[in-house]
């Protein structure tokens, strides 16, 4: 190694790198360097500096012959580093981005890293193209071909927008007791029960688990939500039929809310979600004594979201469900535990999403109304 280079600080470089070893958020390799630096103009040789600083001879080299031929800034400072050019040019860049939004190769589901970056070495005059290239490239255009999402896409007509503002102007409206506003909705779930006893949790030790399960069918989950009051029921059944619809809603005033002169039932649009399932399941001047006080408002198509239930149904998932419930029986007493609990504590669903909301937000996609001419003025 050359040690032609002689480190000689004056006092003001000393207390400049003194200082700066001192306090203050600095990068390691930079810190290293002051030391190397302080290290020299005390007169410690190169591989003792090496030593107690725990940087390689070269570092040491390099650093005094910065200092030396430049300064002191530059002898702190980063070198520019070469690195290797990008392989693809801007035109083949785009080429990669325009392959990666088409169509997957015949046989394929999708496109992967390897077989653009094939595609590429075939497009190309590269001789290869590794899938790291591919990949860097791809992230920087935020491109990903071999994921996708599935989503509903509603078409925003007059009837969609009627169904939205008709929600949402029942969410906004004061609570009143006889008129209660109730949503619904349904989710199966799934009975799982272990192949072998799960291990207890231990200090420092996780519990575990077998991965074996058993499958034990199914159930049904009825969940009703109060927009206006911390209330909640869920009812366990085997089947989601139009007749355990019916069930359901006639326990809503005759059951749940007996006071009530009308019920307002927010709910999808599932077959089974009908006024004709009571008919199916009850007598006619039965089904009718029960639909005079219920007032069904379906949310759109496409538009779960719009069903305040929905968020609910997530929380029982998260706070009661997220675990393998073998029988029908411990269902039941487990959702029993947590309705009485949620109840209790007086949880309710801050709703924000307003129809001015929806307007402001929304109203591009709103249908854009003909010009229709007012018969009165006419007149």
């Amino acid at each position: 190694m050359n040690v032609r280079y002689r480190v000689e600080l004056n006092q003001a470089e000393r207390s400049e790198l003194t200082a700066l070893l001192s306090g203050g958020k600095h990068a390691v390799r930079k810190l290293k360097r002051a030391q190397i630096l302080l290290a020299a103009d005390a007169g410690v040789n190169d591989e003792d500096i090496t030593t107690s600083v725990g940087v390689g001879g070269s570092t040491v080299y390099r650093t005094k012959r910065r200092f030396v031929e430049g300064n002191l800034e530059g002898a702190l400072s980063e070198e520019p580093r070469p690195g290797a050019g990008r392989k693809l040019s801007g035109k083949e860049e785009a080429l990669l981005v325009a392959t990666a939004c088409s169509s997957a190769p015949e046989g394929r589901a999708r496109w992967t890293l390897d077989l653009l970056a094939g595609a590429m070495v075939k497009l190309t005059e590269h001789d290869s193209i590794s899938r790291e290239t591919v990949r860097r490239r791809l992230a920087e255009n935020d491109l990903k071909p071999w994921r996708k999402d599935m989503w509903c896409v509603p078409q925003v007509d007059g009837e969609y927008v009627a169904r939205m503002e008709d929600v949402l102007d029942l969410y906004a409206e004061a609570p009143d007791p006889k008129r209660p506003v109730v949503c619904f909705d349904e989710s199966p779930t799934q009975l799982i029960g272990e192949v072998r006893q799960p291990i207890p949790p231990e200090p420092g030790q996780l519990e575990r688990y077998d991965c074996e399960y058993k499958r034990n069918g199914t159930a049904n989950l009825f969940i009703f939500l109060d927009v206006h009051q911390p209330w909640r029921k869920v009812k366990v059944t085997d089947r989601r039929a139009a007749e355990d619809f019916a069930t359901c809603m006639r326990e809503l005033p005759d059951v749940d809310f007996p006071e009530a002169d009308r019920i307002r039932i927010v709910l999808d649009n599932l077959s089974t979600h009908s006024a004709g399932a009571l008919y199916q399941a009850f007598p006619p001047c039965e089904a009718r004594r029960v639909l005079r006080r219920l007032e069904f408002h379906y949310v759109p198509k496409h538009a779960s979201w719009l069903n305040m239930v929905e968020i609910e149904i997530g929380v029982l998932r998260t706070q009661c469900l997220d675990r393998r419930i073998a029988t029908k029986e411990r269902l039941v007493s487990e959702i029993a535990a947590w309705e009485q609990q949620r109840n209790a504590s007086g949880a309710r669903i801050k709703w924000m999403f307003t129809t001015e909301k929806a307007r402001a937000k929304m109203g591009r996609a709103y249908p854009n109304p003909a010009t229709v001419s007012n018969p009165m003025k006419e007149s």
